[in-house]
């Protein structure tokens, strides 16, 4: 028997993940800001930063693989956008991963942990307002114009 999937209620749980990890994030960040360097909130810092390279890129790239395609045939534009914030994040994430380095290397250094600190917040504000849009805008216009065969052809290149 196949299993049924919503293809926008895998994504949006996805985003409900995601949102845990940016605030694992911000906590962790502003603690190595406010209170200096401890092994526990740079290694929370790390996890949250893993998380978001490896799980997020899967998403983002399903996304584009499995459902832009398929949008793009009823509306345009939506999708170009979102590609564009796509790339942004990616960008934002390999200068968060530098930051994460370079505290690492200079674990001593409050310039080092307050750009991190700084590049965190960038990130979480993108990711936040990203999954916003998706989840309140993108999304919603999925479920008004696709049809129930679309929305299976989305979840088929999910899997």
């Amino acid at each position: 028997m196949v299993q049924k999937i919503d293809p926008i209620a895998r994504f949006m749980q996805e985003h409900s993940v995601t949102l845990l990890q940016l605030s694992a994030l911000t906590r962790a960040t502003r603690s190595l800001v406010e209170q200096g360097f401890s092994s526990d909130a740079f290694a929370r810092t790390v996890s949250a930063l893993a998380f978001l390279q490896d799980e997020v890129s899967h998403h983002n790239a399903r996304e584009e693989a499995a459902l832009f395609p398929v949008l793009d045939r009823y509306v345009e534009g939506p999708t170009a956008v979102m590609r564009q914030e796509h790339r942004v994040l990616k960008l934002e994430l390999r200068r968060l991963k530098r930051a994460v380095e370079s505290v690492s290397q200079k674990r001593t250094s409050k310039r080092a942990i307050k750009e991190l600190g700084g590049q965190a917040q960038v990130v979480v504000q993108q990711f936040v307002n990203h999954i916003h849009k998706e989840n309140n805008i993108l999304f919603p216009l999925v479920q008004k114009f696709l049809t129930k065969d679309a929305l299976r052809e989305i979840a088929r290149r999910m899997m």
